[in-house]
């Protein structure tokens, strides 16, 4: 994987590969957001200390480092406010799954539409890979309201895709091919790891 370069994706935040100085601020805005957060995402549960946290960014960086994918974290106003990546890369296909969430206070501002154009340029630009995938829980109208904004085809449903503590969930799956978004879609910046 091309090295990623930290970077505004507008004026109002930044992307920055998560890293183990970002456990204690991470671990505390999914603390605090648990019950917002826990409507679709499976592994709240499963977060209970900071040091759960700090595991996952660990993996998170060897999955970076292996070019397997990578997990940004978006701040707005000088503060962490949620997580975007990408979950997996499939390279003999040349196919990203990518992934968001956000804190509730800072929906609506048009600041997932704007990481997201990011990271698919870059995985487009950059890794040129084919095809970004989308997954998103049929009832989060928020989440799909994303890919549909940015163009993205809807693939289809996957019933009972994953195990959300007590219930199965349907997710809704969208993609879009390289040769779409680069007829479709202005040039986006890269992101991703600042020089230490």
């Amino acid at each position: 994987m091309s090295p990623m370069l930290a970077q505004q994706a507008t004026n109002q935040h930044l992307l920055h590969i998560l890293e183990p100085e970002h456990a204690e601020e991470l671990f505390a805005l999914s603390d605090s957001n648990r019950s917002f957060l826990r409507r679709f995402l499976p592994w709240l549960d499963n977060c209970k200390t900071p040091e759960d946290t700090r595991a996952f960014i660990k993996t998170a960086l060897t999955q970076f480092t292996e070019g397997k994918g990578f997990n940004a974290g978006i701040w707005a106003d000088q503060r962490l406010i949620g997580v975007i990546g990408h979950h997996s890369i499939d390279w003999s296909n040349r196919i990203a799954t990518l992934g968001y969430w956000l804190t509730e206070p800072y929906q609506g501002r048009g600041i997932i539409n704007s990481a997201c154009r990011t990271v698919i340029g870059h995985a487009f630009d950059e890794l040129h890979l084919n095809k970004v995938v989308i997954k998103c829980a049929t009832d989060n109208v928020r989440s799909r309201a994303v890919p549909q904004r940015l163009g993205f085809v809807h693939e289809g449903t996957l019933r009972d895709a994953v195990w959300l503590y007590d219930h199965y969930i349907d997710l809704e799956v969208y993609s879009c091919l390289q040769r779409e978004w680069q007829h479709h879609q202005p040039h986006p910046v890269r992101i991703g790891l600042p020089p230490v």
